[in-house]
């Protein structure tokens, strides 16, 4: 987008140096947007002021400075200048004549923009006010020359007029092309801007504060490490420094105040020679990464299922064998060694069971279940569940700092992952002596993207080994007591629905830090203006009466693309009910991943089995309901009944 816009500038400019007027235009605030080379060479102006972004004030204070206005008391000329920065920041339409300190003639003709700022055009009428001063001094003598003048200036005010006519067209046309393109620039999710050679920037839309939060909107001149903050011009800055050198690149980094994950595209701009500049395009992934990790870890158990469920199956078979075997050894006469022998054998095949479910519960297609949940209430209960869990001996502590208000989380998921870590770390305190130990639970929100949860004991912490490989299956520091699957299920629960698990030493001991994506349920929803968007025209037509029994007033689409128009052009949808299967190539997941966590509530609808793609990852951003359901069913779904 950004070389697009560059090459339709250089274009534009290559257009307006075809005309014999000087031209300038400059935003609503006051920085130069283009110019032609007769503006330049018309006032004797430096190539840093005919650039876009020079400031409107430090061009009349060089034009002052030389002498274009005459001479000017140098007590007087900071007045001089700031009163033509005040008249241009209430610019009205104007034409007038003046003469310079050279002695020629000038005429001005300025108009402003439907945006802000103004269009300036300069043209040298010296001949033409010499004609003029001839006629006067010489019209009683020489009446033929008179004649033969006027016909002159009849002859060049119509060039004239032609030539103003052709560039009023020239200046429609700019006009609208520069407003198309800075509507465009405004309208994409994502930052789009310039940066000069002296790595400050001349052009930016206003969108960086929504890729990088607490981050000024209008940058234009400042440098970038000003503009970005010290930790993403860190990031940035090796990438940026190659595109200086000609090199373009596209990189990914993690903003880490305001843990945002931003894509970031260089591209070199060959169009100043050896001073070269570098476009710049920014683009929040956070969502889109959270999606891929989903994917990416339904993808992952789906190849392990395939892996392990031959081999799950002869195991089971075997384990099958084992235990009929050793039940009929029980009801023979032997001695009581052989029955103890029996006895750890059954105890073994029945703990290889509890194993191939645990492998079960990693491999299978687990679904996630979003519900709009209490955290207050779901931390007291956790508590409740715990305390005898960890044992007398251990400390529980919880610490919420979570806000009043309901989150969508699978709250069953979350629990299990939960229970685990704290297992874990009771375990890990049971290894300091018979003193116990202390469990510290801390849930709380970071950067307005994640709710976080950390566990942290006063154990002996993890080992080296440990900290590369804990998350591993199968992997247990517990000897013949451990599955090793614990952390596993742990990590493979948070990673489906987009989230992170890391794990880390402190001071005290170990600790366990989960992440997930943090969206938001809506409380005390009353009935509004719903979307509804499904394929099927009859199916359509039954949910509509049934969200109209429910009070809400309906629009329909049928594809994601009508979707998008009407979520763009009514601003007052309060719900959005959508199907997963939908018209065209995009579905219902796409839908949802564009309106992020907080647009709009949104709800997912579908007839496809659990184990498909689709209705995973589906069902990690949105609550789905499947096909068929009575009004009731989706009443009860949509409004938590």
């Amino acid at each position: 987008m950004a070389r697009a816009n560059g090459g339709t500038q250089a274009m534009t400019v290559a257009g307006l140096n075809l005309i014999k007027q000087a031209m300038s235009i400059y935003d609503s605030d006051l920085k130069l947007v283009v110019a032609n080379t007769r503006f330049r060479e018309m006032f004797s102006i430096p190539r840093q002021l005919s650039l876009p972004g020079a400031p409107f004030s430090e061009t009349i204070r060089y034009l002052v400075e030389n002498g274009e206005y005459g001479h000017i008391h140098d007590e007087d000329k900071e007045d001089f200048i700031q009163e033509r920065v005040d008249r241009a920041l209430n610019f009205e339409a104007h034409y007038f004549e003046r003469q310079r300190a050279d002695g020629r003639w000038v005429s001005v003709e300025g108009s402003p923009m439907p945006q802000g700022g103004w269009v300036a055009v300069y043209t040298d009428i010296t001949s033409t006010k010499r004609q003029e001063a001839l006629l006067r001094s010489r019209s009683e003598e020489l009446s033929d020359q008179l004649l033969q003048y006027a016909e002159e200036l009849s002859a060049t005010n119509r060039e004239l007029e032609a030539t103003v006519q052709t560039l009023e067209e020239v200046k429609r046309q700019l006009t609208e092309s520069e407003a198309r393109m800075r509507l465009t620039a405004e309208m994409m999710p994502a930052h789009i801007a310039h940066v000069g050679p002296d790595r400050h920037y001349t052009y930016s839309n206003r969108r960086l504060s929504s890729v990088i939060p607490g981050r000024p909107s209008d940058i234009v001149g400042m440098h970038g490490r000003e503009a970005l903050g010290e930790s993403a011009y860190r990031a940035i800055k090796p990438h940026m420094e190659a595109a200086f050198q000609g090199k373009p690149s596209v990189f990914e980094f993690n903003e880490h105040p305001s843990t945002r994950r931003i894509r970031v595209a260089f591209t070199p701009d060959d169009n100043e020679g050896t001073a070269r500049g570098v476009y710049v395009l920014s683009m929040d992934i956070t969502e889109e990464t959270q999606t891929r990790v989903a994917l990416q870890q339904t993808r992952r158990r789906e190849i392990a299922a395939q892996m392990t469920s031959g081999l799950a199956h002869d195991f089971s078979n075997l384990l099958t064998i084992i235990l009929g075997t050793q039940s009929k050894l029980q009801k023979m006469d032997l001695p009581e060694t052989a029955r103890a022998l029996i006895e750890a054998t059954l105890g073994a095949a029945r703990r290889g069971g509890t194993l191939l479910d645990n492998l079960a519960n990693v491999t299978g297609p687990r679904v996630p279940k979003l519900a709009a949940t209490d955290m207050q209430s779901f931390l007291t209960d956790m508590e409740t569940l715990a305390r005898p869990t960890v044992g007398k001996e251990v400390s529980l502590i919880i610490e919420d700092s979570i806000p009043d208000g309901a989150l969508m989380l699978d709250p069953a998921m979350l629990q299990d992952s939960l229970v685990n870590l704290l297992l874990n770390a009771a375990h890990a305190c049971g290894q300091v002596g018979a003193g116990g130990g202390t469990i510290l639970l801390i849930a709380e929100l970071v950067q307005n993207t994640w709710v976080q949860f950390t566990v942290r004991d006063t154990g002996p912490g993890f080992s080296e080994e440990a900290l590369n490989r804990a998350l591993d299956p199968f992997f247990t520091t517990k000897g013949a007591e451990g599955s090793g699957l614990g952390l596993a299920m742990v990590y493979d629960m948070t990673k489906l629905v987009g989230g992170d698990v890391k794990i880390a030493n402190t001071e005290t001991g170990g600790q366990v830090t989960l992440r997930l994506p943090l969206r938001r349920a809506v409380q005390n929803a009353t009935p509004g203006l719903a979307l509804l968007v499904e394929d099927n025209p009859d199916l359509r037509g039954l949910i509509r009466d049934m969200l109209t029994g429910m009070k809400h007033t309906v629009i329909e689409a049928a594809s994601v693309d009508e979707a998008r128009g009407l979520l763009d052009q009514v601003p007052d949808i309060k719900l959005v009910l959508s199907d997963i299967s939908l018209e065209g190539d995009e579905t219902g997941v796409d839908l949802i991943r564009e309106l992020g966590r907080d647009r709009v509530p949104t709800y997912l609808m579908t007839s496809l089995p659990q184990s498909h793609h689709l209705y995973i990852e589906g069902a990690a951003r949105a609550p789905v309901l499947p096909k068929p359901f009575t009004a009731t069913q989706l009443d009860r779904f949509l409004h938590a009944k």
